[in-house]
């Protein structure tokens, strides 16, 4: 018996495509608040964000925030759709992964700015429906040139149909060289939805995350996770420079469980290459992750 072919994606979708191209600007100063606060949501024991003192890799994503008023904001939270991402009729988004790389720190008490422009659309059809995947890439550049570059992917999805097929979990490798538990309770959720002012209420709102979305408990924002996972290189190599990043999220963790966070270097004597991936409570990979350090 042949399985028919996914219905193709809906017409109505395809101008989705014209917002390839986008472009925005903005411009924002690196205060040491935010970078305090992180510092205390991670358990770090840092010392006081200094004017000159570097910005950790991924703390970055404690500027540049969206500003939009309460009274455009969508009922999921979220800023509603249009303006510079296309507007994406699908109900659930979410972060599906990003690369960077950094040329050059950004530090306390620098301006930068931001430019951002939207590569590609694409529209997809699967087992769980139609899949809305939007990348985006922003570059940050202060007083000394390029310091970062990235390219985000975000993706949009169907709401669960009840018996529709999910693809098997992949089981996440078992042979560390570091790790770290992590207790995903709401607390830390909400303070990173508090420092990045994310409005979306998936990762605070227990009824609406379980009663309108269908997920057995809050979600662990993805940039949390991946910010998670270079910590961890950074308590293991404190000194160490990441060149480049890149990461992919393949299941979402809840606050429901503990999950962890685990690293290695990618081959014997390599030292400065690092496989990073984030296990759940059953062993299955939620993250994966590699940096390479200068």
């Amino acid at each position: 018996m042949t399985t028919p072919d996914p219905t193709p994606p809906a017409a109505e979708l395809l101008h989705l495509k014209d917002w390839i191209g986008r472009a925005e600007q903005r411009a924002d100063w690196i205060s040491a608040a935010p970078l305090a606060a992180l510092s205390a949501t991670l358990d770090r024991h840092d010392a006081e964000p200094l004017p000159g003192c570097t910005v950790p890799p991924l703390w970055h994503w404690l500027f540049f925030l969206p500003m939009a008023p309460h009274s455009q904001l969508g009922d999921d939270g979220h800023p509603r759709r249009g303006g510079f991402l296309p507007p994406v009729p699908l109900p659930r988004r979410m972060w599906a992964g990003g690369r960077l790389e950094f040329h050059h720190p950004l530090r306390v008490g620098d301006e930068v700015t931001r430019q951002s422009r939207i590569l590609s659309v694409d529209i997809k059809a699967g087992r769980s429906g139609t899949l809305v995947f939007v990348t985006v890439r922003h570059e940050l550049t202060n007083a000394q040139g390029l310091a970062l570059s990235e390219e985000h992917d975000i993706v949009y999805r169907e709401a669960p149909v009840p018996g529709a097929p999910t693809p098997p979990p992949k089981v996440a490798p078992g042979d560390e060289a570091f790790s770290r538990a992590i207790t995903p309770d709401p607390v830390l959720l909400f303070r990173y939805s508090a420092l990045t002012f994310n409005g979306h209420r998936i990762h605070y709102d227990q009824p609406y995350v379980t009663q309108v979305e269908g997920y057995p408990g809050l979600i662990v924002h993805g940039p949390l996770i991946a910010t998670l996972l270079l910590d961890l290189l950074r308590r293991q190599q404190p000194e160490a420079r990441v060149r480049r990043f890149a990461f992919t999220a393949l299941k979402p963790l809840f606050d429901i469980h503990p999950f962890t966070v685990c690293g290695k270097p990618q081959a014997e004597g390599a030292e400065h290459r690092h496989a990073l991936w984030a296990r759940d409570h059953q062993g299955h990979l939620a993250m994966r992750a590699t940096a390479e350090l200068a």
